[in-house]
């Protein structure tokens, strides 16, 4: 099951249609699947004090995935910056939605382990393709 809680109020979102979303997407990651997660809407000055606490970069980003470790259950936290998602899809030619939608399965992928500043670029091949395979290709 994955949870979905909007902590921000400056972009009105319905966070509810974006639960089966992200739980489809989970169900097509091989260490996600049938695992339990969390994703927090927030505003860009409580992603940036995030950003800054545990990544040490004092600038909002759009998205901050917390794994939780080896748990069976539980896979961990996504924090989404709906601000900047509705900036970047601006800039992008993209609906709010679609670009949420993008950074959640982004999240997913960081949660199941992959990491695109570390690897060769498996996590951009895999997102790529889940992309297409979610409708969700820009």
């Amino acid at each position: 099951m994955i949870e979905i809680v909007n902590k921000q109020r400056k972009v009105r979102i319905e966070s509810i249609g974006f639960v089966e979303f992200a739980e489809q997407a989970a169900d097509l990651i091989e260490n996600a699947k049938g695992r339990d997660a969390a994703i927090a809407f927030v505003s860009d000055r409580k992603i940036l004090k995030l950003n800054s606490k545990y990544r040490g970069k004092n600038t909002p980003t759009d998205v901050l995935s917390f794994p939780f470790g080896d748990e069976e259950e539980y896979l961990g936290d996504i924090v989404i910056s709906v601000e900047s998602a509705a900036r970047q899809a601006a800039e992008n030619g993209l609906s709010p939605d679609l670009e949420i939608k993008q950074l959640i399965l982004h999240g997913l992928l960081h949660l199941a382990g992959y990491d695109h500043e570390t690897d060769d670029g498996t996590m951009d091949r895999m997102e790529i393709k889940l992309r297409k395979k979610l409708n969700i290709s820009e």
